[in-house]
């Protein structure tokens, strides 16, 4: 078991995560006055059963079931959480656990902390996706108007459990969504562990958790030194300003059967490692080596360039803007990025462009 120490809150990662959160549970000298397992149709049928046979705290637990994906996002899905925490009559000392991927560790963190003012809760991330992004930082959000992470709050769980058993509940495409946040830590803040993720394995579990606790200490040591995004931790949205647009728009243009997250940030890599070509002056070679990588390791997709400006009206809601301009955070070279750096919408069009045909020549 490795123990990391975030802002507020231990992040636990190992195979066997039921003796470290048993041991969490009876740290509350008190006791909790209820426990509740907030989970969607996958993590009730796949992780809930050997979670419960393996913590028998969990027994007594209420379980509230939401469906999957991220269009149930939503605040009128946690508006049914709050009725029935209520109907079930949660307190301040009640625990909320969050059992699932990104979708219900955002919006469980959201609802557990806006309840009563908020009442604790923890993460059971069972993704590769959330347990290398929602495990750290202490973000919360749902999405509103189609629009990604709209509202949110910094709100830190009292703890993280991480677990590579759960992987094996998830398909291919869904590892391969998770593993974009891998990328993009190594290549934000470690040239080193670039080298390794390029030579990663899904086969080897051993190799995979030492990428997942590589890529949790990377986010983790930015989160500590810029917890609520005032400078650094800006870093961490390489990829995402274009990526979150994408997203966005296939969810509206295709609604269930929209990209996965970490598909649209692989592309948002590409089109800012571009960007970053162009306004950071990264180098050529190193700009062919990430494309060539994103473009061996995920599905290509088309785009048609009649709704390139469309995904640069959806940029202009980043969250990261200020006073009009569409920022980013830029590579400067594998493993440098600089922060608030704004590009044209031209330019971002120019970068869209350069996926797309990039994607043609790969495919010759």
């Amino acid at each position: 078991m490795s123990e990391i120490s975030s802002t507020s809150c231990s992040i636990y990662v190992s195979e066997n995560i039921s003796k470290d959160i048993i041991r969490f549970l009876k740290a509350n000298k008190k006791g909790y006055s209820k426990l509740f397992v907030l989970v969607d149709e996958n993590s009730l049928k796949h992780c809930y059963p050997w979670l419960v046979a393996s913590v028998p705290q969990l027994a007594e637990a209420e379980i509230i079931e939401i469906e999957s994906g991220e269009e149930n996002k939503t605040i009128e899905i946690c508006t049914q959480i709050w009725s029935l925490l209520s109907e079930y009559g949660a307190d301040r000392n009640s625990l909320f656990i969050n059992l699932g991927g990104g979708v219900i560790c955002d919006l469980g963190g959201f609802a557990a902390s806006c309840f009563k003012r908020g009442i604790p809760f923890i993460n059971i991330p069972t993704t590769l996706l959330s347990q290398v992004d929602a495990s750290v930082g202490g973000k919360t959000g749902i999405n509103s108007d189609h629009l990604k992470n709209e509202v949110g709050l910094f709100s830190s769980p009292a703890a993280v459990f991480v677990s590579t058993r759960f992987l094996s509940t998830i398909n291919a495409r869904h590892l391969l969504s998770g593993f974009a946040e891998i990328i993009k830590h190594a290549l934000i803040s470690d040239s080193k562990q670039w080298e390794k993720i390029t030579e990663c394995s899904f086969d080897d579990l051993d190799e995979l958790n030492t990428c997942i606790m590589a890529s949790i200490v990377l986010k983790n040591e930015v989160v500590m030194q810029d917890p609520t995004e005032k400078g650094l931790r800006k870093i961490l949205n390489f990829g995402h300003s274009i990526g979150h647009a994408l997203e966005t728009f296939f969810m509206e243009q295709n609604g269930a059967h929209h990209l996965l997250h970490g598909e649209a940030v692989a592309i948002g890599i590409v089109c800012e490692s571009y960007l970053s070509h162009k306004v950071c002056k990264l180098k050529k070679e190193e700009l062919e080596t990430i494309t060539k990588f994103v473009l061996k390791t995920y599905q290509p997709v088309i785009m048609d360039s009649i709704y390139f400006n469309r995904l640069v009206e959806l940029m202009k809601h980043d969250k990261k803007n200020n006073s009009g301009a569409i920022n980013f955070s830029l590579l400067s070279s594998i493993g440098k990025c600089e922060i608030n750096k704004s590009a044209s919408a031209d330019l971002i069009i120019e970068s869209l462009k350069y996926y797309s045909e990039q994607v043609k020549l790969a495919a010759k």
